[in-house]
């Protein structure tokens, strides 16, 4: 949900389409970046991936990374509960159920 400021009511940017795995749900969304251009990232933990929505694009998003299913490989999560951003746009993800944080480079 975003609340613009001063608003009184807020409005879905992402997901709200019911738990599940389509581009236009979610499963225990679990951290957010949203970048300068209003892009939003979200790690969507029980899907595995981490997702994209671009400024206006609220009908769907894009999976960037994961989406591969469970697992430890170099494209896959357990768990993706948070992520950030480096100055390089490196793309960094805390992978919960693997105890690690990987780093990607997103175009």
């Amino acid at each position: 949900m975003k609340w613009n400021k001063g608003a009184k009511e807020g409005f879905v940017v992402a997901g709200g389409q019911g738990q599940g795995n389509a581009l236009t749900q979610l499963s225990y969304p679990n951290g957010i970046f949203v970048d300068t251009l209003g892009t939003l990232y979200v790690a969507d933990s029980e899907n595995h991936r981490v997702m994209r929505w671009t400024q206006g694009d609220k009908k769907q998003g894009t999976v960037i990374v994961g989406g591969n299913g469970v697992g430890e490989g170099a494209n896959q999560f357990s768990a993706p509960i948070g992520l950030s951003f480096d100055r390089q746009g490196n793309l960094y993800v805390g992978d919960y159920g693997n105890n690690r944080v990987q780093r990607f480079s997103i175009e």
